[in-house]
């Protein structure tokens, strides 16, 4: 390559890597099982909301408060204490944090009551609050 070449492709690189925004986003310290444990967990997360969604848009609405209680609601709160702690991340979090995933599973609950009517419009209204938290947790926090 030459050096005129050479001096571009370093330039283009160097400009990218000054474009990129800087991450204003809390970096929160967990032990790497913390980690593993909390990015498995939103992973599930997504795949559940994805469910949800498909089962209202089908217009099984009960259904999909069922799901959502079952995998998101208030019932699974605490469904890493059996697990050690450096694995556990909730025992990591900063309370903000911990209040937004708090918040997550009530509003879930919350949601599924909804959902348990029937009522396909106020279950439909109220389907943007379930990634609303994760949107606010995702937004002010990072583990990475």
């Amino acid at each position: 390559m030459s050096r005129a070449r050479w001096v571009a492709v370093l330039t283009v690189v160097s400009c990218s890597a000054l474009a990129q925004p800087v991450d204003t986003r809390q970096l929160v310290k967990m032990p790497e099982p913390a980690v593993a444990t909390l990015r498995a967990e939103m992973r599930e997360n997504l795949v559940t909301l994805n469910e949800i969604v498909t089962l209202v848009v089908a217009g099984k609405v009960k259904e999909a408060g069922v799901v959502a209680e079952q995998k998101l609601g208030t019932g699974v709160m605490g469904q890493h204490r059996d697990k050690p702690v450096e694995a556990r991340p909730g025992a990591h979090m900063p309370p903000a944090m911990h209040d937004l995933g708090r918040n997550q599973h009530k509003t879930a609950s919350a949601f599924a009551a909804i959902a348990a009517t029937g009522d396909r419009e106020k279950t439909l209204a109220a389907l943007p609050t379930l990634n609303a938290a994760c949107v606010s947790c995702h937004l002010a926090f990072r583990v990475r």
